[in-house]
């Protein structure tokens, strides 16, 4: 028996690693396993079973954001390797990873300023400086058409040649018709195949940005909102489209767009209001939420770029519970779920899915965790 689990340090096994969607397990989308978690009692279920644990009232609020095809076969220093793309900044550079094509933390040739990733179709991605502080993980990146020469003479203003070169040659590249024509589905070393992007959408996606698949929406299937919405369950969408995840390193997420619509915050006060739960489909809609709520817990319209870092410190004013899928240990979502359902939920969930032999990470299992 697992006692005493530290959810931020446990050892997962391999066999708990979900390798394959459910489909090609011989399940439905929705036939993947649920634990709920309500008033301290653990229920197993499948999550086709959850308009049963919601109530008329209650508004679960889902992330319409899709993904991109973020990952693309590179060269780098004449070694191959992986570019990840994370998400675009205002001026038109990307944030980017290199990665081992084994799915991997890059181990090549050093990785600094000036660097050129060769990538398809003859662009290049030349790397400016890390995004973020503390970090080399994550670098702003232009993606440029390959013909310009790479010559760094000063120019009016003190910028350089190839400064100015690749304004101008990022503003005649299409990134996301790159990604498009030569991207595929990130994916990490715990996955030994290589799956179709239909096994990345959700039934809820319908504006492309995300890196990563909002992974808690995937066992969503059109009969089951049916039936919730027939059941008196509201549905509401926001838009928070995901960078890269971290999952070796642990890092807190990184700012990441979003936008929670007017009517969105109207349904979610007026829920609260009539004794309703707010129930968030993943930790991206959580951010979100939380984002745009104000100290006494109301939620206005809002929109940007959130950089707001949930744990238990911070407890969740929007979310009254979330539907998740089990994340890695270590994983800064983990502060996250105890942000919404309190440490002693998170971790006796952890625990009880450890024993029953629960699927992790994005082809895996659920749960549905309230406030305790």
């Amino acid at each position: 028996m697992t006692t005493g689990l530290d959810t931020h340090t446990f050892v997962l096994p391999d066999e708990l690693s979900a390798t394959r969607p459910a489909e090609a397990r011989g399940l439905a989308r929705d036939q993947v396993r649920m634990m709920v978690s309500d008033a301290g009692v653990l229920t197993h279920a499948r999550f086709r079973e959850l308009p049963r644990f919601l109530r008329a009232g209650d508004l679960v609020v889902v992330n319409n954001s899709a993904m991109l095809t973020a990952a693309v076969d590179a060269r780098y220093a004449d070694e191959a390797a992986v570019v990840h793309f994370s998400t675009w900044l205002d001026d038109g550079r990307w944030v980017v990873e290199l990665r081992d094509p084994a799915g991997t933390p890059w181990r090549g040739h050093a990785v600094k300023p000036g660097a050129r990733l060769i990538l398809p179709s003859n662009h290049i991605a030349i790397l400016n400086e890390p995004w973020l502080s503390g970090t080399d993980r994550l670098w702003i990146a232009d993606i440029v058409a390959g013909h310009r020469p790479a010559r760094d003479r000063p120019t009016i203003g003190g910028e350089s040649a190839v400064a100015a070169g690749a304004k101008a040659d990022r503003a005649d590249v299409d990134v996301r018709e790159l990604l498009a024509r030569h991207g595929r589905p990130i994916t990490y070393s715990y996955l030994s195949e290589r799956w179709s992007a239909s096994y990345y959408r959700t039934v809820f996606g319908l504006e492309p940005g995300s890196a990563e698949m909002p992974s808690a929406g995937r066992p969503f299937t059109e009969a089951l909102v049916t039936e919730l919405v027939a059941g008196g369950v509201g549905l509401a969408p926001i838009t928070l489209h995901t960078g890269v995840s971290s999952p070796e390193a642990g890092e807190p997420p990184s700012p990441e767009r979003f936008a929670v619509p007017e009517m969105t915050a109207r349904l979610v006060n007026a829920t609260h209001a009539a004794g309703g739960r707010v129930v968030a489909v993943g930790t991206t809609v959580t951010r979100a939420l939380e984002s745009a709520v104000d100290a006494a817990g109301s939620v206005r319209a809002a929109g940007g770029w959130t950089d707001l870092v949930l744990d238990g410190s911070r407890p969740a004013r929007a979310v009254d519970g979330l539907i998740t899928g089990w994340h890695a240990p270590g994983a800064s979502h983990l502060h996250l779920l105890e942000s919404v359902a309190g440490a002693r939920v998170v971790r006796e969930a952890y625990r009880a899915a450890l024993e029953s032999g629960y699927l992790w990470h994005e082809f895996g299992d659920t749960a549905l965790l309230f406030r305790d």
